[in-house]
């Protein structure tokens, strides 16, 4: 998630365990401590893979993270002993907040290493967008009320209910999930489409409609919209993967991590005299977020892999924002999928 939602996340938390004790100043510390995850953005990689892959490892750690908390248990009670609060209770509020952070990061579709270093696909479950007002705004305004008036309890009960609601909100996105991908799964399965791989991804800023990618056994993959709203079939896209120009990067170290960290869900397109892997998880059709040159062909026409480098690509805006969003409510018309993807291939 951005990190405005994991600093009002953490300032929730800590503001209401620990507010009767802190006043406002737990506040500061929940919104610092919640940060902490992310530090590993200050880490240098040599290319644009290694930056995707490494990022949410064991800095995202809940093995890592306990042991942080327990170490500044340790400090904070050996340095203060007087504080009004037991040992318990602070490890509790410090283990929440740092904890917290990987797993609301594991229910976007990005991938963390929440069980760093087991050599698990990072979790992925892709209930909410990186972004998405709905779950940040209630513990926004909580936070602002509570330093307006002050940690009362009426301040400390309306920091709890606004993070039993996001939590809450949370479980509907997980359940929005689940519904798309079981009626793209079905329509599919009426037209005769066997699917072998199937997921949803929620589409930005909401959990209402749904983008649905699925992959065949014959190297294509469906991209489809779903929203909760629908009554008739949804709309897909047919597509390659193009597993065959894929070959020629067989056995690359940094390829293969690409494929473990995205759990194989990648595309890949000669442009020109470039092999470019697109992640298929993020963005929208032809919209990709993360894209990479990691071939380029020699004069023979053969395949020499190359150190990677981020490949070009249009993210979309307010013009394909405003399809999304009437999209939530109406069918008609479908968004324009078979053009944004011709546009990819420019």
């Amino acid at each position: 998630m951005d990190s405005v939602t994991q600093a009002v996340l953490g300032a929730g938390i800590q503001g209401a365990l620990m507010g009767r004790f802190q006043g406002r100043r737990a506040l500061i510390y929940g919104a610092a401590l919640a940060t902490v995850p992310d530090l590993d953005v200050l880490m240098s990689y040599p290319d644009p893979v290694s930056l995707m892959t490494y990022h949410r490892g064991f800095s995202h750690s809940v093995f890592v993270l306990t042991g942080l908390a327990a170490l500044l248990t340790w400090l904070i009670r050996k340095y203060w002993p007087q504080a009004p609060y037991g040992g318990r209770r602070l490890f509790l509020t410090l283990w929440l907040v740092l904890v917290t952070h990987p797993v609301l990061d594991a229910f976007t579709v990005y991938g963390t290493q929440l069980f760093w270093p087991l050599a698990r696909i990072p979790e992925s479950w892709s209930a909410i967008f990186i972004i998405d007002p709905v779950y940040t705004v209630p513990l926004l305004a909580a936070m602002l009320y509570a330093i307006a008036r002050g940690m009362t309890a009426a301040a400390r009960r309306l920091l709890a209910a606004a993070l039993v609601f996001s939590t809450a909100y949370l479980g509907f996105g997980l359940a929005g999930r689940v519904a798309a991908e079981h009626r793209v799964r079905d329509a599919m399965q009426a037209q005769g489409i066997a699917v072998t791989e199937l997921r949803a991804v929620s589409m930005p800023f909401n959990t209402l409609v749904w983008r649905v990618i699925a992959k065949t056994a014959d190297g294509h993959y469906y991209e489809s919209v779903s929203s909760l709203f629908d009554r008739d079939p949804p709309e897909w896209l047919r597509q390659p993967l193009n597993l065959d120009v894929g070959r020629a990067l067989a056995g690359v170290p940094l390829h293969e991590r690409l494929r473990w960290f995205t759990d194989d869900w990648l595309r890949y397109d000669a442009i020109g005299d470039a092999l470019v892997v697109t992640d298929l998880r993020m963005g929208l059709a032809g919209h990709y977020t993360f894209r990479f040159k990691m071939a380029e062909r020699a004069a023979g026409g053969a395949w020499t892999p190359v150190t990677p480098s981020t490949w070009p690509t249009e993210r979309g805006g307010w013009a394909e924002f405003k399809l999304v969003l009437a999209r939530i409510l109406h069918e008609q018309p479908p968004l324009p999928l078979a053009q944004w993807s011709e546009e990819a291939l420019r």
